[in-house]
């Protein structure tokens, strides 16, 4: 999988659980606030998390 195809697949998956999340109406907004933020700062790191997954793949 290239680090683009990794990036969409990921962007995708981070999109489902938000909007998961804000489909259900038990779900405290300030939570739901509060992982969207956790969300935003994964996906601003996937570049790295990407590394990382290569990099324990190839040993």
């Amino acid at each position: 999988m290239t680090e683009e195809e990794f990036d969409a697949n990921y962007t995708a998956a981070l999109d489902a659980v938000l909007e998961a999340m804000a489909e259900h109406e038990e779900i405290d907004p300030q939570k739901f606030f509060g992982m969207t933020c956790i969300l935003e700062n994964l996906r601003f790191f996937s570049p790295v998390l990407y590394g990382a997954i290569l990099n324990a793949k190839n040993k």
